[in-house]
């Protein structure tokens, strides 16, 4: 079995909303000295192909598109536990919309060759994205299944334990098939071993362009988007505190109604 999961680099989400940053020319996050990680969903996915590896036998190869930064990311995957990586750096992919990354992410996973599984985070990690697989799914012609927890593989066929609102379900598909997957108790993400990272650090990882893909450049880059983000913001939370006087209990109940009446917070 040939498993691709695609893996997206971020800054990391625990950081302090006092370094958090906006820049205003591109709404983007500005990364400054946060770490980056794998997205958290991401690694959910890579845990779920490297648990299905190790029980039945696969090749597990991770994808990413992303600057030369998401090496990092890509190295994180190999000493987990991936087989190959493959790093997509395209300046012009700077600024596509969720359709642009997906036939970028299609083009890729057709070069890289035969599949069974393909795995994704359910959202990413700084967007909360969640149209990329769907997308990705359609552009390589595939079925696909949202909020996957657990997989297994029984007789050819694909075993899927996807989330519901009263519980779970089961759903058996042919490969190939792309997954969503979402977090559980099961595919936390496993930390490498020092020697598995030492490993890791001597792998060579192939950097495809856009003319590698042969990508279509009127479905990539800002020229092509169709959804526009005309405003990032950082909330601003402003809180005061008003007391409430009275000679007895009753008496600042009765005002503090009448206060929230007025707010027509009741």
């Amino acid at each position: 079995m040939n498993i691709i999961v695609c893996i997206k680099q971020i800054i990391d989400p625990e950081t302090p909303m006092s370094q958090f940053m906006i820049d205003s020319r591109t709404k983007r996050q500005v990364q400054g000295n946060n770490p980056l990680v794998i997205s958290p969903y991401d690694a959910n996915a890579l845990e779920v192909a490297i648990q299905l590896k190790e029980k039945q036998g696969a090749k597990v190869t991770a994808i990413s598109i992303g600057g030369t930064t998401a090496m990092t990311a890509l190295k994180s995957a190999l000493s987990m536990g991936a087989d190959e990586a493959i790093l997509v750096n395209e300046p012009l992919l700077v600024g596509s919309d969720q359709q642009g990354i997906a036939h970028a992410l299609a083009k890729t996973i057709r070069k890289a060759g035969a599949y069974d599984l393909i795995l994704t985070g359910c959202e990413s990690g700084d967007w909360a994205d969640r149209a990329v697989p769907a997308f990705l799914a359609e552009e390589l012609e595939i079925g696909y299944v949202g909020y996957v927890t657990r997989i297994e593989v029984r007789d050819g066929q694909v075993v899927v334990r996807r989330v519901v609102e009263d519980g779970y379900e089961l759903i058996e598909a042919k490969p190939p098939l792309l997954a969503a997957i979402s977090s559980d108790e099961t595919n936390t993400a496993r930390y490498a071993k020092l020697r598995d990272i030492m490993a890791a650090a001597k792998k060579t990882i192939p950097v495809w362009k856009a003319a590698d893909l042969g990508l279509d450049p009127e479905r990539i880059g800002p020229g092509a988007v169709r959804v526009a983000i005309t405003d990032v913001s950082i909330p601003v939370k402003e809180s005061r505190c008003e007391m409430i006087e009275g000679n007895t209990p009753e008496e600042k109940a009765a005002t503090l109604a009448a206060r929230l009446r007025e707010l027509k917070l009741i």
